[in-house]
């Protein structure tokens, strides 16, 4: 998903209308491999110390211990750390912005506390990674579009990064549903384990209060985005309304009527195929474009 993302945002909308960037497509290739491995490290250190909790929760599903073990973990865990932020330090020379290294390495950083303490805190953890979630879009801008922008082209360039920050708007709160839906549907390993979750301290029925919500919050973005942006084009409108819209409030429904861990992973599922379907609308602009 991070990578259709990145692509789109790169190809799809900045490239196709001509607007003045930074990556070459070498020094993209660079930001998405940089991006997946920082995430992947991300991914690895949580699963470290998710191991007590996902041996309750989902047991099926361990690897580490099973089929690799901790210490390659580890060594996979600084290796791609060490990757990530080497080739985030070259691309940041490269295009002339040495101090955007600092970004990679804040990433990295913000990871490794998510996994290590924040993740058993009510919130802050969900809220964390959920920015981070975010981070993978709106990084593009920031590498691709902040270093050309000047002031004979600053309104196009902010024009086309408030698009993306909109984007990244809808991802943070999709992905703070779904951690929120996780958190419940992972209670009982949580709470063995010594955590102190939303749902722990407060009780499953009011979590589940809370990521209703929560969830509310993309679908008025939505509705929002396209009764300002989009009421002009049929097609559009309707890509949303089918693809975006119904699936968040049919996940929003479901919430109410989840009592067990099959139905939160369902509604999970819904949400990050939302996500997916809601990154692939950037494919739409093009077509918007062409029929004004």
């Amino acid at each position: 998903m991070i990578i259709v993302a990145q692509v789109l945002i790169k190809y799809a909308l900045f490239e196709f209308f001509n607007t003045a960037t930074a990556l070459t497509d070498f020094n993209f290739t660079l930001l998405v491999i940089i991006t997946l491995c920082l995430a992947a490290a991300g991914n690895i250190i949580n699963d470290i110390y998710d191991l007590e909790t996902d041996s309750i929760n989902k047991p099926n599903k361990v690897v580490i211990g099973k089929q690799v073990s901790e210490k390659l973990a580890y060594n996979l865990f600084f290796a791609l750390n060490i990757i990530g932020i080497a080739l985030g330090f070259y691309l940041s020379h490269s295009i002339g912005k040495s101090s955007f290294f600092a970004i990679f390495v804040i990433i990295s950083l913000a990871l490794y506390v998510y996994a290590s303490y924040l993740k058993g805190t009510v919130l802050f953890g969900n809220v964390l990674i959920s920015f981070l979630v975010a981070m993978s879009l709106i990084i593009v801008g920031i590498f691709d579009l902040l270093p050309v922008t000047f002031t004979d082209n600053r309104t196009t360039q902010m024009a086309f990064f408030d698009i993306v920050i909109d984007y990244a708007l809808f991802a943070f709160f999709i992905n703070l549903v779904r951690e929120i839906i996780k958190d419940i549907q992972d209670i009982d390993g949580d709470y063995k384990s010594g955590m102190n979750t939303l749902p722990i301290v407060l009780g499953r029925e009011r979590a589940n209060k809370i990521a209703f919500a929560v969830s509310m919050i993309p679908i008025g973005m939505v509705i929002y985005f396209i009764v300002t942006y989009l009421y002009q084009h049929q097609i559009a409108i309707g890509y949303f309304l089918v693809f975006v819209i119904a699936p968040l409030i049919y996940a929003t429904i479901k919430i109410f009527s989840a009592e067990h861990y099959k139905h939160y992973e369902h509604i999970s599922t819904l949400y990050k195929l939302t996500m997916f379907m809601g990154l692939l609308s950037l494919l739409l602009y093009p077509f918007i474009i062409q029929i004004k």
